[in-house]
């Protein structure tokens, strides 16, 4: 399977939504992003990036479903946003029609997805997301598969470029 891994610290929550933002206009496809790390270490802000970057409209406020486990949104490509903090049993996937979900034509922006261990396609984005001080995200992200490959280092060379000019 191809892998492609990339690192980048971000200082602020909108550095991090700028991110994802870029990631968003980059993708051109059906995508699963698996997002894991602590509370509060920045997964709903890099999904708020995403969904602009996808085109969501202005209306739409982009919050966690952590009550709801599914949200969707319109985009130029539709974002699916899942939370699955709540789930306490693995079996639950199935009472969510999760398998169908990951399968559709969206982006699906799991958080928590660590919760989903093998369940996960072999093709997918993982975005792990750590704490270094109050506003300092480490950003881990592993591309497996040659669309995400190609998706991850098409970010690199913009995020690369928006570095030179600062």
């Amino acid at each position: 399977m191809i892998k492609h891994q990339l690192q980048i610290t971000t200082r602020s929550i909108r550095e991090t939504q700028y991110l994802s933002q870029k990631l968003g206009e980059l993708i051109n496809q059906p995508l699963i992003i698996a997002l894991i790390g602590d509370l509060g270490s920045g997964k709903t802000a890099f999904v708020q990036g995403l969904a602009k970057g996808l085109e969501v409209p202005d209306g739409y406020y982009i919050t966690s479903p952590t009550f709801t486990l599914i949200n969707e949104y319109p985009g130029h490509y539709p974002l699916v946003h899942i939370d699955l903090y709540r789930l306490e049993n693995i079996n639950d996937l199935a009472d969510i029609g999760l398998d169908e979900v990951l399968h559709g034509q969206a982006v699906i922006a799991v958080e928590w997805a660590d919760k989903l261990s093998d369940d996960l396609p072999a093709e997918h984005l993982l975005v792990a997301l750590e704490i270094i001080a109050d506003d300092s995200r480490a950003l881990n992200l592993k591309a497996t598969g040659q669309n995400e490959v190609n998706l991850v280092k098409a970010l690199e060379a913009q995020w690369n470029a928006v570095r030179i000019e600062q």
